[in-house]
């Protein structure tokens, strides 16, 4: 007598039993149970997930992972890069986010920059570019509107005063800034 596989067999459906997560938000393995499937990202350490201030808007978004290498491509129709590895690129976006392990190297021209980790090349920044405390940007920099937290580095031939807001006839002003002269 042969013996029937279950994998094959007919299966009695089972009723669907939605989860609720606890009131606390938080899931432990104090009591024997494993994490839920949809916890939330900081569920077994107690902390909340960081809000980005990079929108999870309805458009395209690329994500470099911490411990990926991406070198010698070219980045396009992408309106959103995060960066939590390493890229090699050249890239026109909308939105370039570099997270604080992070590191960007090549040409950039974009919309908004917010850089935590390490930009090296030319940055054209289209309205604004934040460079948070632990931010350095070295290279080519031009930007529209620039914010500079305590800390943040900017080091190389700076331009400002490009973008939507600045006149044409306008000269920019150019400045050659050396991290030792930022700080302040």
């Amino acid at each position: 007598m042969a013996v029937q596989n279950p994998f094959f067999g007919k299966r009695e459906p089972e009723p669907f039993q939605r989860h609720t997560p606890p009131a606390n938000g938080l899931n432990t393995l104090a009591s024997g149970s494993a994490p839920a499937v949809g916890a939330p990202a900081g569920g077994l350490t107690g902390q909340k997930p960081q809000a980005s201030s990079v929108g999870d808007s309805s458009g395209s978004k690329l994500t470099v992972g911490p411990n990926i290498k991406l070198k010698g491509v070219e980045i396009t129709d992408c309106d959103t890069l995060v960066v939590e590895g390493t890229v090699e690129a050249t890239m026109d976006s909308r939105v370039i986010h570099i997270s604080e392990n992070g590191a960007f190297k090549g040409s950039a021209e974009i919309d908004i920059a917010e850089i935590h980790g390490e930009f090296n090349g030319t940055l054209t920044v289209r309205q604004k570019l934040v460079i948070y405390s632990t931010g350095k940007v070295n290279g080519k920099i031009r930007y529209g509107k620039l914010v500079v937290e305590e800390g943040g580095q900017l080091a190389g031939e700076i331009e400002a005063g490009i973008g939507a807001g600045a006149r044409a006839s306008a000269a920019p002003a150019v400045v050659r800034a050396e991290p030792a002269a930022m700080a302040a």
